[in-house]
């Protein structure tokens, strides 16, 4: 297994390939036993592995690689359920407000709808520049809303390819956004 740890350490995608494949049922399964929920326990844990994918040079290899995955699988459903806490807190502050909203038009203003599109158009640009099978994935998923599973069959790939494009694809696709602000 550590041969795999250090090829994925130097940057090998068969190994990280190996590695999600290896690991994701273990993490996924103990998530689904904490969420109860197959949506949350998915998404805690694509972001697990895209964690340990980008830290995986700080892996201590004294632990055993599961352990480590476990560990930040934990602090990422803390930190989901920290969020949905503050969203909560959020919304029953704004209970007494709710009459306001009752008398605004809730269709989008011209200006809305500009912003909108001027968005989506930057958004579309920033895709664009990501290398074509990421731009594929991206469309697929998120445009054309299909499911993981989905999106294999499409495209003839294994599950576990698919979810390793998605991560790289939005990883990538957040540091050219990031960069375009600087």
């Amino acid at each position: 297994m550590s041969r795999y740890i250090e090829k994925a350490i130097r940057g090998d995608q068969s190994a990280f390939t190996f590695l999600l494949d290896r690991y994701w049922n273990e993490v996924f399964a103990f998530m689904l036993k904490r969420t109860e929920n197959e949506t949350d326990a998915e998404d805690i844990t694509i972001e697990t592995f895209s964690k340990a994918f980008d830290k995986i040079v700080a892996y201590n290899p004294e632990f055993q690689f599961n352990t480590w995955l476990i560990a930040i699988a934990k602090n990422v459903h803390i930190d989901q359920i920290r969020k949905r806490k503050r969203a909560l807190f959020l919304d029953i502050n704004d209970e007494n407000d709710g009459l306001a909203y009752d008398v605004a038009d809730p269709a989008p203003s011209p200006e809305d709808k500009l912003i909108t599109e001027q968005n989506l158009s930057s958004l579309l640009h920033c895709i664009k520049q990501l290398k074509p099978h990421y731009q594929e994935v991206i469309q697929l998923r998120y445009f054309q809303e299909l499911s993981y599973q989905e999106i294999a069959d499409t495209l003839g790939e294994p599950l576990s390819n698919i979810k390793v494009k998605l991560l790289r694809a939005k990883k990538l696709l957040a540091e050219i956004i990031e960069n375009k602000r600087k």
